[in-house]
């Protein structure tokens, strides 16, 4: 009896084996009847334990707890098979709900009227969505009235006032007093000069100037522009601008960078998400926009081609390998899944400084490794633990940019030294010419 009944355990294990490595092409139902059927094999021979006559007819003790053990690896396995399972259908419900969650809703007039170019001036700028400015400037010998700049508002109207370009004119230069008449003199002027303001009190010219002009000239007539940018450039209270210092008649001005806009203050500046919207980007539906300080980066995910081993998209930037042949070693010892992740940084960030974490939810093996595998700019990282299930990768160095660094962080899971499974993220970090 015991040889019978052994051979049909035996033979009922190596079938579940079997198709557990090919679960994920069959049912959860059609895997639940034939555990159900394995049950009833091992049943029969706990009852033969218990009533047969003959010490010979029945398995010994021993065998009857290799059994049990089997059963007990045979459903570790299934569970793991079914976590893994809700673990892709998480994901493809998440990427169904960012899918429709970025798409664009359609809008009607969402720019900014177009502004007129001043009389004997210039208007720099083109765009006329929400969050970009216009600049105005002014011929020579004309000086700008009104505002310099004007940013489109979210309520699709201009900030400040249309700016007119008017002529310099001089002011009567009351230095001299004759017959109680004032003589008026004439001083050129230009874009850094203007004609002092002057009254005579008691015998004594007094003059002054707008706010910007020093008072200039043998006789204290012109008043001379003051060049903020070089007066306050590096000085002990700080730059006036983060970016670019521009010297005007009276006054001063910060510019960006392009892919950056003025912050409200008028100094600082602010990075444009041009992946916010697609009127921003040229990238196709086929790819990732990928925004950075100062720009953006269109990016291609594509699975990885391994000999013996197919791969699946289950999100914009994960890839999933397919169940493996029995047979096929080169199969099961590739990655069971890539991961792409990209991100900005600013040029010359301090360092060390963490970049990124890779850990495992839930641990089925006993042993995890983490190891940097390649990648341009390798000598800038290292790999390093924060705790059992989780690996750090590890910006060692600054980097001056522009420039893009390329790394491959490995995670290994082993159970007694036999691979169970490997996981791989290729990270991309795009590094901005500037320190903002």
């Amino acid at each position: 009896m015991w040889s019978s009944t052994q051979s049909l355990f035996l033979r009922e294990s190596t079938t579940l084996q079997r198709h557990l490595i090919t679960k994920s092409m069959h049912p959860v139902n059609d895997l639940m009847k034939t555990m159900n059927r394995r049950y009833a094999v091992l049943l029969s021979i706990i009852i033969c334990q218990v009533h047969s006559m003959l010490a010979q007819d029945c398995p010994s003790k021993q065998d009857l707890q290799n059994s049990i053990q089997q059963a007990h690896k045979l459903l570790s396995a299934q569970e793991a098979s079914y976590l893994q399972s809700l673990r892709t259908l998480r994901k493809k419900l998440n990427l169904l709900h960012d899918s429709v969650a970025r798409r664009p809703a359609k809008a009607q007039n969402s720019t900014c009227p177009d502004l007129d170019t001043p009389v004997n001036g210039k208007k720099l700028g083109k765009i006329l969505f929400p969050g970009h400015e216009v600049h105005f400037l002014c011929d020579e010998g004309f000086e700008l009235v009104g505002s310099e700049t004007r940013q489109c508002k979210d309520s699709l109207g201009w900030s400040g006032q249309q700016p007119v370009c008017r002529v310099f004119v001089t002011i009567a230069n009351t230095s001299s007093v004759s017959s109680g008449a004032a003589a008026a003199s004439s001083f050129p002027l230009t874009r850094a000069s203007s004609a002092s303001r002057c009254s005579q009190v008691q015998g004594t010219t007094h003059c002054s100037c707008e706010p910007g002009f020093t008072i200039s000239g043998h006789d204290s007539s012109v008043c001379t522009d003051i060049d903020e940018c070089k007066l306050f450039h590096d000085g002990p209270a700080g730059r006036l601008c983060l970016h670019v210092c521009v010297n005007t008649a009276g006054g001063y001005r910060c510019s960006c960078p392009a892919g950056y806009s003025v912050t409200p203050d008028g100094r600082n500046c602010k990075d444009i998400d041009e992946c916010s919207s697609s009127r921003q980007n040229n990238c196709t539906r086929e790819q990732l926009c990928i925004n950075t300080y100062g720009g953006f980066q269109c990016v291609r995910v594509e699975c990885p081609q391994i000999r013996n081993a197919t791969y699946a998209k289950t999100s914009p930037v994960r890839c999933e390998r397919n169940p493996c042949p029995v047979d096929s070693r080169t199969c099961s010892q590739a990655p069971n899944s890539v991961s792409f992740h990209y991100m900005s940084v600013v040029s010359k960030l301090s360092a060390p400084r963490v970049m990124f974490r890779m850990s495992a939810v839930r641990m089925i093996g006993d042993t995890l490794r983490f190891a940097l595998l390649g990648g341009r700019g390798r000598r800038h990282f290292t790999v390093q633990r924060s705790d059992r299930q989780t690996g750090e990768l590890l910006l060692t160095s600054p980097v001056q940019g522009p420039a893009t660094l390329d790394a491959e962080l490995e995670m290994t899971e082993l159970e007694r030294r036999e691979l169970l499974g490997r996981y791989i993220t290729k990270i991309t970090i795009f590094v901005s010419p500037y320190e903002f």
